[in-house]
């Protein structure tokens, strides 16, 4: 009982530390696709925290853990809002990052995922059902952001975006069903799900794309 316990602590923390630093992420992420777009400073700080928090939020209305963390939690709209000043008064030092956005959207996917299928594990959902919420939580803010934006989601058109965190909240998912250590298994879904979408991102990797002649 006491190890059932100690287990479910740490599930707890985990979850709770990859939120945070998903929600770092993707708002770093939604900040600069903003900034970009030239919005003020309060249209930047409504992307940012939309970015950040849609995942989660739609994550914990599914599993039902209402009221969703994002909301309650005044931890996640600090991280939100600090991410997103800081983008906008020092986005020209972050852009010397080699395509920032893609980079930390790939950063938060991995976390998201990750930090998805733990949570809808511990409330007793099935593998399956687990890394297909995993999933959802992962590219939610990526729709939400480009929604905002007038964009078509990346989710839809990029190089393996959806499928990289799939992979990724897979391997967590399976690691649950085979008593892996969950910090391991946490480890292992984020790097392959990273290095999964980076590499898609270099290299070009994509799912076929729907044929047809080109709208005018």
């Amino acid at each position: 009982m006491i190890d059932l316990q100690a287990n479910l602590e740490l599930q707890r923390t985990l979850v709770l530390i990859l939120d945070l630093g998903g929600t770092f992420a993707f708002a770093l992420s939604g900040a600069m696709a903003g900034i970009r777009r030239r919005l003020d400073l309060f249209g930047v700080l409504v992307l940012s925290f939309a970015a950040s928090t849609s995942g989660g939020i739609l994550r914990d209305l599914l599993i039902g853990a209402t009221p969703p963390a994002a909301l309650k939690d005044w931890r996640y709209l600090t991280v939100s809002l600090v991410a997103g000043v800081s983008a906008f008064f020092w986005s020209a030092w972050i852009e010397r990052l080699r395509n920032p956005v893609r980079l930390l959207d790939a950063m938060g996917l991995a976390l998201f995922a990750v930090a998805g299928t733990e949570k809808a594990l511990a409330f007793g959902l099935s593998p399956l059902m687990a890394a297909l919420l995993g999933m959802l939580t992962g590219i939610g803010g990526g729709v939400a952001r480009d929604v905002l934006l007038a964009e078509i989601p990346a989710v839809l058109r990029s190089d393996l975006y959806a499928v990289a965190a799939l992979v990724g909240a897979g391997i967590v998912a399976g690691g649950h069903m085979l008593n892996v250590p969950v910090i391991v298994s946490a480890l292992c879904g984020g790097l392959v799900c990273f290095s999964l979408r980076m590499m898609a991102i270099r290299w070009g990797w994509h799912l076929p794309v729907a044929g047809g002649r080109e709208p005018p």
